[in-house]
């Protein structure tokens, strides 16, 4: 199974990519997270920590510099670049700000997109964090579910709509994660702005979550019984029996 997330950039793509990784991993299936995200993060909400996090080799980085044989497959690049994270999430890294040009035409010009469009599934769940609005469903186009993450704000719910009409056009199934919400009120206003149609998992604002920014931490390993990270975890263990 290919889970993409998206939505806006800040809405908190990346700390449920991390979470709901990590927790599908406890749950004993076979992940591999994709970081998509122009400025790759993920490691850190991965509990990988912040200098292991900045030394990561990227797709294009490693083949550019020489550090890594260039590949005639996507299997081939995984296995070349990815790393083992906490819990035993295997992590890539696909691009970074400075090499957001396609790759080398030998390895098919693996684009974060197109690397998780070729991933055979072969038994494991991918867990992709997008880069931030909508362009990246439409590349993407083969995720099976697809979370968009939304936080009560305007521009939020503005982007969570466009993405959430994506995904439905490119046949996944959508799940829209109402992030950082305060009380009933912030509720509302995600609901109004996606309509009754979507399926919404409420994620409650969370210190928790705010201390592991802080901190560089991945917040299942601060505590994995907070509301925010429970919710996230709660949503992973939904999407396990049609992960397995």
């Amino acid at each position: 199974m290919k889970i993409a997330v998206a939505g806006k950039g800040g809405a908190g793509k990346t700390t449920v990519s991390g979470t709901v990784a990590r927790q599908l991993s406890r749950a004993g299936h076979s992940v591999l997270a994709l970081d998509a995200d122009t400025n790759p993060m993920l490691g850190i909400s991965l509990g990988m920590g912040p200098e292991e996090t900045y030394r990561l080799l990227t797709v294009r980085q490693g083949l550019d510099d020489g550090t890594i044989e260039h590949q005639h497959s996507v299997e081939g690049l995984v296995e070349a670049l990815g790393v083992d994270a906490p819990d035993g999430v295997r992590l890539v890294v696909g691009m970074r700000e400075s090499r957001v040009d396609p790759g080398c035409v030998c390895c098919g010009g693996m684009t974060p997109q197109q690397i998780l469009g070729e991933l055979e599934e072969g038994g494991r769940t991918v867990v992709c964090d997008m880069e931030a609005g909508v362009g990246a469903i439409v590349r993407a186009g083969k995720a099976d579910m697809v979370l968009v993450v939304v936080e009560p704000s305007v521009k939020s719910i503005d982007v969570g709509v466009r993405v959430v009409a994506s995904a439905i056009a490119a046949e996944a199934e959508v799940i829209v994660v109402a992030n950082r919400v305060r009380g009933e009120a912030d509720l509302e206003a995600i609901r109004a702005g996606l309509g009754d149609d979507c399926e919404i998992t409420v994620v409650p604002e969370d210190p928790t979550i705010a201390q592991a920014d802080v901190e560089g931490r991945a917040p299942i390993d601060i505590d994995p019984g907070a509301p925010g990270v429970h919710a996230l975890s709660s949503l992973a263990e939904r999407l396990v029996p049609a992960a397995a």
